[in-house]
């Protein structure tokens, strides 16, 4: 296949790899470096995403998951598109399915007698055929998570066994529609650098936490509120933006983590953002409008001090500014502050050198109000406290008498931060090295 050919599928992420591997593929001589640097560049990419099996159709299916172009964004999370572009994806789709044809394991016996009888040569072709036949180390992706990994590795499997270009077609676009495409397709979070220039470049996190809303011991209140508004977001119903504010270490943060990782397989994505860098704010927007997933704009910790003015652009795109926020978007932000701004009691002193201070005072308060639902975590009462420590002792295998637990459980807090929920985790994760009990 000439990379040329094709029309939908170009600018590959490794665009040099892929042309490598064309030549080996389809050249009739094959010299060992080339087989070499082939090899090598494919057990980079195995090590690197935990591939296993036919190397070769593991990264040609990555490729397709991973490109970014008119077809798949069409399809991502919604699937079948229709008019001219199903006719140039089946072209596409029959130049792929040549190179599944040509990098099956049993091809490359026919390519051994092209080789000479050198015996590097034939070292080489061994190499190459043990890429077609790869067994994993056992260690995980460094980029996926498992079911990501696993289900590009089942890809690469039902596309070599394809009947046909229109059967290659349709596993592709299934796919698309499953996962979406690109980084947006292949991870759930996301944290943002800024470009020369003042451009966002979002970029994927790849390690994030997996904990999910049944984790949580309590607060069911204030889940329920998070979840009612999330479901309506994914629905397409009008939606709030959202502020969890309230105690340190009530779980505001790990709520907003817990919601991401419930909703992923529904579109549900999410890209942290710092203050410093909410001047991106109006590129970011622009980058995510027009896709078909759904986004959480997430700022953690959020507070300003007097001399910040950073939340003006926070005010803007909250309610305000002429551009309408895509309706893809929502901000969902978590503070230990109700009112996000700090005041002092000089913005309220009438002889204070300002002439107007209500103006003064309103424009502080406004920013939290132009969170449409805010929810607060307040510290938990003792008894409560002593219920989220149970269940996390329950669930992480500690062997201890009740009242033994609970009066460790009360000195730990006294020194430790009080009552909450983070102090009780951190609380376990003492009692779990004491026990010589290994994390999950």
């Amino acid at each position: 296949m000439d990379i040329r050919s094709l029309v939908l599928y170009r600018n590959f992420q490794y665009q040099s790899l892929l042309e490598t591997l064309c030549t080996v593929l389809e050249e009739k001589e094959i010299s060992s470096g080339l087989l070499y640097d082939c090899a090598n560049g494919l057990v980079e990419m195995a090590v690197k995403y935990g591939f296993e099996g036919n190397l070769c159709h593991c990264f040609l299916a990555f490729c397709l998951a991973n490109n970014e172009n008119a077809y798949s964004t069409a399809c991502e999370i919604v699937g079948k598109t229709d008019g001219t572009l199903n006719d140039l994806m089946l072209h596409d789709c029959a130049e792929f399915r040549e190179l599944f044809l040509l990098s099956a394991a049993g091809e490359f016996r026919e390519k051994k007698d092209a080789l000479s009888g050198d015996e590097k040569e034939n070292d080489a072709f061994r190499i190459f055929r043990d890429i077609v036949n790869y067994r994993a180390s056992g260690r995980e992706s460094r980029v996926f998570n498992r079911r990501i990994r696993d289900r590009i590795v089942e890809l690469a499997v039902s596309l070599d066994q394809a009947k046909d270009a229109g059967e290659f077609k349709e596993i592709v676009t299934a796919f698309y529609k499953e996962f979406g495409v690109g980084k947006f397709g292949l991870n759930k979070a996301f944290n943002v650098e800024e470009l020369p220039g003042g451009k966002a470049d979002i970029e994927p996190i790849t390690r994030i936490e997996h904990i999910y809303l049944r984790d949580l011991v309590g607060y069911e209140e204030q889940k329920k509120e998070l979840v009612e508004n999330t479901e309506a977001f994914l629905k397409g119903i009008p939606a709030n933006n959202v502020l969890l504010f309230g105690d340190a270490g009530t779980g505001k943060s790990s709520s907003v983590k817990a919601i991401v990782n419930e909703y992923y397989e529904r579109g549900l994505r999410i890209i942290e953002v710092y203050k410093h860098q909410f001047k991106l704010l109006s590129d970011i927007l622009e980058q995510v409008k027009d896709r078909n997933y759904k986004f959480i704009i997430y700022m953690d910790d959020l507070s300003f001090e007097e001399s910040e003015l950073e939340y003006k652009y926070l005010k803007a795109i909250l309610e305000g500014g002429l551009g309408k926020r895509p309706g893809n978007v929502l901000i969902y932000a978590t503070s230990n502050r109700r009112h996000l701004i700090r005041e002092t009691f000089k913005d309220k002193q009438e002889e204070d050198e300002e002439l107007h201070t209500r103006d003064t005072v309103q424009e502080k308060l406004s920013l939290s109000a132009r969170f449409g639902l805010n929810i607060y975590f307040g510290s938990p009462e003792r008894d409560e406290f002593r219920k989220i420590v149970k269940a996390l002792a329950e669930r992480n295998g500690i062997t201890m008498d009740e009242k033994e637990l609970f009066d460790e459980a009360g000195r730990w807090e006294l020194s430790h931060g009080g009552l909450s929920g983070r102090t009780a985790s951190q609380f376990i994760i003492y009692l779990q090295g004491r026990q010589g009990i290994k994390a999950e």
